[in-house]
């Protein structure tokens, strides 16, 4: 058998391998290269995308930062205007609280002034009174007789002429 023999079999070998070769160049290496070559091409891809998906979101989280940032300057400032509005209107409340103080307390003085003006007005008319009553009774009693209230009279008018 010459088939089996070491040199032919050597022979055939190698020519089985090369025609294998040949076909699986020709129908089987081309395409494992292009798959090969795709699936590095969608792992570069991919690794693109992962680095613009992360390139994203720094820029994301620098954006939010800024409007976290934003959000909170804006809270401080209307924090800082609510309190000047309370002070504002706390000041207003004093001062108008302030003036109706004084107005009630100018209507209570004028009010104890008039009553003053009046009690003492009062005072002098029953003073007056008084005064003419005593007067009557004691000229009354010094005037009884006629020569008496003659005198007095005289006294009187000289009193006035000499005024």
């Amino acid at each position: 058998m010459k088939f089996f023999h070491p040199e032919t079999l050597v022979f055939w070998t190698t020519l089985f391998f090369l025609v294998f070769a040949v076909l699986f160049y020709k129908l089987a290496w081309k395409p494992i290269l292009n798959i090969i070559g795709e699936r590095e091409k969608s792992i570069e891809d991919a690794l693109a995308q992962a680095d613009l998906a992360r390139e994203e979101m720094a820029k994301l989280k620098a954006d939010n930062q800024k409007i976290l940032n934003e959000a909170r300057a804006e809270r401080d400032q209307m924090l800082k205007e609510a309190k000047q509005m309370k002070e504002q209107i706390i000041n207003q409340a004093k001062e108008d609280a302030q003036k109706v103080a004084n107005k009630e307390i100018a209507k209570a003085k004028e009010v104890i002034e008039n009553e003053k003006q009046r009690a003492v007005k009062e005072l002098k008319n029953q003073v007056s009174e008084l005064s003419i009553n005593m007067a009557e009774k004691v000229l009354s009693q010094e005037l009884k007789d006629k020569d008496t209230q003659l005198k007095h009279i005289e006294k009187l008018i000289s009193d006035i002429k000499l005024n």
